[in-house]
């Protein structure tokens, strides 16, 4: 059992979970506007999350500590150097313009952790708010926009539908990680539970999310898709009502961030029967 732990704890720790669950929202999108698959850019984004969400993570602590760091730290940042290789490597491979339209979503990613505002004492995840708004945009353009135009795409009134619920489901899904760090979070960090409370936070999310429902509807025609992006909704609802500030280590890391992965599984099986 310790094995398995351990195991688990380096899947979540070291970003591989929520890069694939980036990659599910990713496969999302080429399913539902029927892109032609490209495994050179669904590689670059899956490995480019790992490299960049590490990097949000472990900078500062790498920074701090760089001589007295744990065996566990070393290894996952030996692991992201080696994805960040990976992602160099596929993008490579990939156009030359698709790896320029990802550039400021890319540098969102870095300014977010590293500081360059008020005397270079604050990045972007210490305004007040923006923290979730750029993680949102960053996430819509990696798994919808970079796609798009990669695929030579335009953005249509659907496409702009389906961004746009891209956005606020991926604000709903980062609402229990904020609820579950109210109590760490520092005072001058105002997050959402932190503003207007636990419960209403969750009013908040169910509101986006019957939003997004609507727009579902708006965005896709296709009734394949409609039974997944159904169960994947009422998951959605049941994991932000139960939400809670002591949640277990796993329920947001590993539960909540698994969504996007279940909901493309369900479109597959779909698609398939």
């Amino acid at each position: 059992m310790k094995v398995l732990k351990n195991i688990l704890d380096f899947y979540l720790n070291s970003s591989i979970h929520v890069a694939l669950a980036v990659y599910a929202f990713v496969r999302i999108t080429e399913i539902y506007f029927k892109l032609p698959p490209n495994h050179n850019l669904d590689s670059f984004i899956f490995f480019g999350t790992i490299t960049g969400y590490n990097f949000v993570k472990y900078a500062g602590v790498a920074k701090l500590h760089h001589k007295s760091l744990t065996n566990d730290l070393k290894i996952i940042q030996v692991f992201s150097f080696l994805c960040f290789l990976l992602m160099c490597y596929y993008a490579y491979l990939i156009d030359f313009k698709t790896v320029l339209f990802s550039v400021p979503f890319t540098l969102l990613t870095f300014l977010y952790a590293v500081p360059f505002l008020s005397g270079f004492a604050k990045n972007l995840r210490e305004i007040s708010y923006l923290k979730i708004v750029v993680v949102a945009f960053v996430w819509v353009g990696f798994t919808v926009l970079i796609p798009f135009f990669d695929a030579g795409k335009e953005i249509g009134v659907s496409k702009a539908f389906y961004a746009m619920q891209r956005f606020l489901l991926v604000i709903v899904l980062v609402l229990p990680f904020d609820i579950r760090d109210l109590k760490f979070d520092a005072i001058s960090l105002q997050t959402i539970p932190k503003k207007i409370g636990l419960e209403k936070t969750k009013k908040l999310g169910v509101a986006l999310l019957v939003f997004s429902l609507v727009l579902e509807f708006m965005s896709s025609t296709e009734i394949s898709e409609k039974s997944p992006f159904m169960l994947f909704f009422f998951l959605m609802i049941l994991l932000l009502m139960r939400a809670k500030m002591n949640q277990s280590k796993y329920y947001s890391s590993f539960w909540v961030e698994s969504l996007p992965i279940v909901w493309w599984l369900f479109l597959l099986g779909f698609h398939n029967f």
